[in-house]
């Protein structure tokens, strides 16, 4: 399991750079966030919506590659990276909510989740720390949601594709949710453990 991170903000361990191609593509994707839910929930344009959460994805992979290719890490771009991650994923359950694509418990679960995770990195901030380290489990919840979410517009309707589509979507939705709670859960305990290591 991942450890949790115990650099306390201002040790300078990641550069505090705040101009960086990543960072770019994160405030792009946050951009994107009430554009999608405008075209999802106004004139329900889902084939747009579609296009918005797949460059939301690309984008997605392209800050980390390109973070590392060109040594631009930083700490507003691991703050960034995350919250647009967080808030494409509300966006869209509540979106679905709204649109009687996913029941309301589902998205009451996840944003309990979130809400659990940011409980956790509040606590640690106030003691000094940073937040948790993102887990391999976090990502694969956020990629199979973001494959799950795109499906499950895509599974609207009695075409062929959304025939097909259908399946596929419930499954990486159902995978996806499971990660994604059980991830929370790891970076409560990770929080817990740091400050537990701090006491003794």
């Amino acid at each position: 399991m991942a450890q949790a991170a115990e650099v306390r903000a201002g040790d300078g361990q990641v550069p505090d750079r705040l101009v960086t191609v990543p960072n770019l593509l994160s405030v792009i994707r946050l951009a994107g966030v009430p554009l999608f839910l405008w075209l999802l929930l106004g004139p329900k344009a889902d084939g747009w919506a579609l296009v918005v959460l797949v460059a939301s994805g690309v984008t997605d992979w392209l800050d980390g590659k390109i973070a590392r290719w060109l040594n631009q890490t930083s700490r507003l771009g691991a703050l960034l990276d995350p919250a647009a991650d967080r808030l494409y994923t509300l966006a869209t359950v509540v979106a679905f909510v709204i649109r009687d694509i996913v029941p309301w418990w589902v998205a009451a679960v996840l944003v309990g989740r979130d809400l659990l995770v940011m409980c956790a990195i509040a606590v640690l901030r106030r003691a000094g720390y940073g937040p948790p380290e993102v887990t391999y489990i976090g990502k694969a919840a956020t990629l199979s949601l973001m494959y799950a979410f795109p499906l499950l517009l895509l599974a609207q309707g009695a075409s062929t594709a959304a025939t097909i589509a259908r399946p596929v979507a419930y499954a990486f939705a159902i995978w996806g949710s499971v990660l994604f709670i059980w991830s929370g859960l790891l970076y409560v305990v990770q929080a817990r453990s740091t400050l537990r290591s701090r006491a003794i």
